[in-house]
């Protein structure tokens, strides 16, 4: 009985199941099939999206040799060198010298050995105007420049800048090769370049790649101007300098800055575009320092991960996300002058866009003080644009002369050992000689010793030469000494550096 019990229940189980698929297939066969889509049913394109022209019939590989052969004569070896000189070191004190000497403050000369580097430059006119790197050149005693052709020539420098990298130096002669200049703003991400310079001591070495960002900002020069092309060509230690060349072989930016974690090219190289060197190098040979517009204010990119918490979100309730966030704005710049107020979010000038702060270092860097510039920015969720007369360090829109040491009429050395003896110092600079300049106007004479300039110990001429070009580019261009005469008398005098 049990048994069969157990056989009527199998075969009900298994009629039920039967049911429920015959009940499902029919009701499969009854459901509408669904269509299968094709990508672009799935994902929809913007129809003003640009496609790049091809011509299958016309189509050829990128012929680079024309660029190269227009640029490569244009290119020059720089040989740079720091001759030998003596310096005074602070030797360690011998421990009879702390009872019958001066052994906390001994020194000691010491003769440096001479420095060589090398690096590359571009000639940019027939009459021997070449156009480098600042870190090329700087400290160089001596400076030798070869020309493609093995012609080695003296060169002397005409103008240096430290904020831009860039420096112009003169060779003697005529008729030289020329780079004709490019339009760096032109250029696109994707087109082909070449680099040309001298990597390694390597004369005359062309290297391929494109153009893979521009205005990149890297924070390698102090309170510099950066907006960097940046390429894949393959730059090298002795590049710097050289040439960064479009298709057709125009100059389009001077190569600069290695990115590396080797030191050698591991993908990136950065060069300073033709819009920034042209003008600085024209300032160079005109007025012998560069007349530098600023806008007057400090701030931050709003795509840069490092802009405070309180800053995000201020940019994020003005609903932007390119620009420069003002966070400050410096009395009596450009930018007071003109009425543009902290929190404005700087998205242009002069009709270009402005995403972030090496765009408008960029644009910046283009102008002199006295331009008048149109800035566009986003205040309070409106779109205001402000006319701008752009002013320089100083807060005018007057030109800046080089201001040179001689123009303080004075001549300078380290204070002997005797004298710091005799006078228990342990620094100091002396005044050898006065003609007439400003320190004669100051009334400052023979023989003053230099203990302090604008706050700053005086231990060398070069701490003398750094206080003196700092203080002629602040706005109150005065030198502060503090001091005493070997008699003993102490005496303060202050310093006009300005310029009529």
């Amino acid at each position: 009985m049990k048994q069969t019990t157990k056989i009527i229940l199998g075969a009900g189980a298994i009629a039920l199941l039967s049911s429920g698929v015959a009940g499902f297939t029919s009701y499969a066969m009854l459901k509408p099939k669904t269509k299968t889509l094709a990508y672009n049913e799935m994902f929809e394109q913007n129809p003003n999206t640009r496609m790049a022209a091809y011509d299958a019939i016309n189509a050829q590989p990128v012929d680079l040799t024309v660029a190269a052969e227009n640029s490569i004569h244009a290119v020059v070896h720089i040989k740079s060198t720091q001759l030998s000189k003596t310096a005074n070191v602070q030797q360690a004190p011998d421990f009879f010298d702390f009872f019958f000497g001066d052994g906390a403050r001994g020194q000691r000369p010491m003769q440096a050995q001479p420095r060589v580097g090398y690096g590359s430059g571009v000639i940019i006119s027939k009459d021997g105007y070449i156009v480098t790197n600042n870190h090329v050149i700087d400290g160089a005693d001596e400076i030798s420049v070869k020309l493609n052709d093995n012609r080695e020539f003296k060169g002397r420098i005409i103008g240096a800048d430290a904020a831009s990298d860039l420096a112009l130096i003169k060779i003697e002669g005529n008729d030289f090769p020329t780079m004709q200049v490019g339009n760096s703003d032109a250029l696109k991400v994707g087109e082909w370049v070449l680099a040309v310079g001298n990597p390694f001591n390597l004369t005359s070495t062309v290297t391929a790649g494109i153009v893979s960002a521009k205005a990149r900002s890297l924070g390698v020069y102090t309170q510099g101007v950066e907006s960097f092309i940046q390429t894949d060509a393959a730059i090298n230690q002795g590049n710097s300098g050289g040439a960064l060349v479009n298709t057709k072989g125009e100059l389009v930016g001077i190569n600069a800055v290695l990115s590396s974690p080797t030191g050698s090219y591991t993908g990136y190289g950065f060069a300073i575009p033709t819009s920034i060197m042209t003008k600085v190098v024209a300032d160079l040979k005109q007025f012998g320092t560069v007349q530098r517009a600023l806008l007057g204010i400090k701030g931050g990119s709003i795509s840069d991960d490092q802009l405070s918490t309180e800053a995000m979100k201020k940019a994020k309730e003005l609903g932007v996300v390119d620009g420069v966030l003002v966070a400050e704005v410096i009395e009596g710049g450009s930018a007071a002058g003109a009425g543009i107020k902290v929190d404005d979010v700087i998205i242009g000038i002069d009709g270009r866009k402005v995403k972030n702060m090496a765009d408008l270092q960029g644009e910046l860097a283009k102008h002199r003080p006295g331009d008048k510039v149109s800035v566009k920015l986003i205040r309070e969720k409106k779109e205001k644009s402000i006319e701008v007369t752009l002013k320089n360090e100083q807060g005018t829109t007057k030109v800046v002369k080089t201001a040179g040491m001689d123009i303080l009429g004075a001549a300078f050395k380290e204070v002997s050992s005797d004298l710091k003896k005799q006078l228990n110092l342990g620094y100091g600079l002396q005044v050898t000689g006065v003609s007439s300049g400003k320190m004669s106007d100051a009334g400052i004479r023979k023989g003053f010793i230099i203990l302090k300039a604008n706050g700053q110990t005086m231990n060398t001429v070069n701490d003398l030469e750094e206080v003196f070009k700092a203080a002629s580019k602040s706005p109150e261009q005065v030198l502060f000494f503090t001091g005493m005469f070997p008699s003993g008398k102490r005496a303060n005098y202050a310093v006009d550096l300005s310029q009529d």
